[in-house]
């Protein structure tokens, strides 16, 4: 599998991108690396080596720029690049911890979207308190949302939960204020008539309180409802680190309780690390798209280099693909 590698995207490149790269190199010896980015920054032993090829330019994606005139000015951008080269053939996915929304469209306009998709979907992995994470289509992709696009976010999870997560049946929820049928807006309730004569291990209504508790492998809504639960997640999680980490070192009496407690808070913190779950991937377009979360560490942009594997590997999208038609062959009948 080739694989090309904005190294120059992400809040810790390019030092991120890079040891993720090693991680992979080591991992897996069937991947080859496209690296794309400032050849300076990249060890001469990974440039010497057979099974990468870099691909320099100083030109980057910032976070502030504005998504649609970066992709359209910056032609030679380490992000962009990385897509063009899947859409050229030269590489079979891509993977940037860079602009979210530059990604997206990047995405859009130089791979294009999956047949019969409408609307791609930002769909990362979040952790679960059993350790086996769900999947929640959509985190801000698409900020308004039609019926059919959220029957559409639970055809692909449905798909990638199957193939890269393994779960032979995947529970689908639609998120919403309350279980019960019947609640919610006028789009949550005509999803969920929808959802409901899907061929789909479709579960109902699942509340927001209730997804950390593992209520569904795949979650489906709209990207406003989506990216605030995102964050909410995220923040609630640091800020409980931060407030033990706080009260644990307060006192001698409190550290040496938390010496004892060590390994049950590292037991915690594995069961919450983002970075496990790789990054959140771009599903609805022709490729292979992976965008790593910005912060990502080494371990992190290497589990996302993982993510973008396995799709490959597993014929994720080609799946998505057959899916979406013979759904739509079947309601044409």
């Amino acid at each position: 599998m080739r694989l090309a590698v904005d190294i120059m995207g992400g809040d810790n490149a390019p030092q991120s991108a890079v040891e993720g790269c090693q991680i992979a190199l080591d991992t897996y010896p069937d991947i080859e690396l496209i690296m794309i980015g400032n050849q300076d920054n990249i060890p001469e032993t990974m440039q010497k080596s057979p099974r990468v090829t870099v691909v320099h330019t100083t030109t980057a994606i910032e976070s502030e720029d504005s998504p649609v005139k970066a992709v359209r000015r910056k032609k030679d951008a380490s992000m962009v690049l990385s897509v063009q080269y899947v859409k050229d053939g030269k590489a079979d996915a891509a993977v940037s911890a860079g602009n979210t929304g530059a990604l997206m469209t990047a995405g859009l306009l130089i791979v294009g979207r999956t047949k019969g998709i409408e609307r791609p979907a930002l769909s990362p992995m979040l952790p679960t308190l059993n350790g086996d994470g769900f999947l929640l289509l959509d985190v801000g992709a698409n900020m308004e949302a039609k019926p059919s696009h959220l029957v559409q976010y639970a055809v692909m999870g449905d798909v990638y939960m199957k193939k890269v997560r393994g779960v032979e049946s995947p529970r689908i929820g639609l998120l919403n204020v309350g279980s019960e049928e019947g609640k919610g807006s006028e789009l949550v309730k005509a999803a969920y008539e929808e959802l409901n004569q899907m061929p789909l291990n479709f579960i109902g209504n699942v509340e927001a309180r209730d997804l950390l508790e593992g209520a569904a492998d795949v979650v489906v809504c709209d990207g406003f409802s989506g990216n605030l639960v995102l964050k909410s997640i995220e923040g609630t999680a640091m800020s409980l680190f931060s407030l033990l980490k706080e009260e644990l070192t307060s006192s001698l009496k409190n550290k040496l309780a938390a010496g004892v407690l060590k390994p049950a808070f590292k037991t915690v913190k594995n069961k919450m690390d983002y970075s496990e779950y790789g990054g959140a991937g771009l599903f609805g377009l022709n490729a292979p798209i992976i965008k790593a979360h910005g912060s990502s560490d080494a371990k992190a942009f290497a589990s996302a280099v993982k993510q973008a594997k396995v799709m490959h590997d597993e014929s994720v999208i080609e799946t998505i693909r057959q899916s979406v038609e013979s759904i739509k062959e079947t309601g044409d009948q």
